[in-house]
């Protein structure tokens, strides 16, 4: 038997993904790397290798330290790897302004509403 665990056992167990399907799942796209080059679900990851999770909107960068083969508590989960991701920042909206915002308790739009917040929305339906 290889040395190693899975990479999607892995990051399942680390707690990067809810489910080791969506692991693998994530793999079978080609989201996942290690190093530099894509990896399959079933690729052994070990102690000192760099994994790289893209993600729809930013990337998580990781350093795998310690291997896990079952999810664990997200305290020990934290202790499984070193951190290298870039800041997240969440993307702002438009001119750092909300729109489309209705105040509280104001009701259901009327169609006049609807058409505007569409408007601003960019639907042309």
């Amino acid at each position: 038997m290889a040395s190693g665990v899975r990479v999607d056992k892995w990051l399942w167990a680390v707690r990067l993904f809810k489910t080791r399907t969506a692991a693998s799942k994530a793999c079978d796209k080609g989201l996942v790397r290690v190093g530099d080059e894509p990896a399959k679900a079933a690729r052994r990851v070990a102690p000192g290798d760099r994994v790289t999770v893209e993600r729809s909107d930013h990337t998580t960068v990781i350093e795998v330290v310690k291997l896990l083969e079952k999810r664990v508590g997200a305290p020990v989960a934290v202790t499984a790897y070193v951190d290298h991701s870039p800041p997240y920042e969440r993307p702002s909206t438009q001119a750092g302004t909300l729109f489309a915002v209705r105040d509280r308790g104001a009701g259901r739009p009327t169609k006049r509403d609807r058409r505007e917040i569409d408007r601003l929305r960019g639907r042309r339906d």
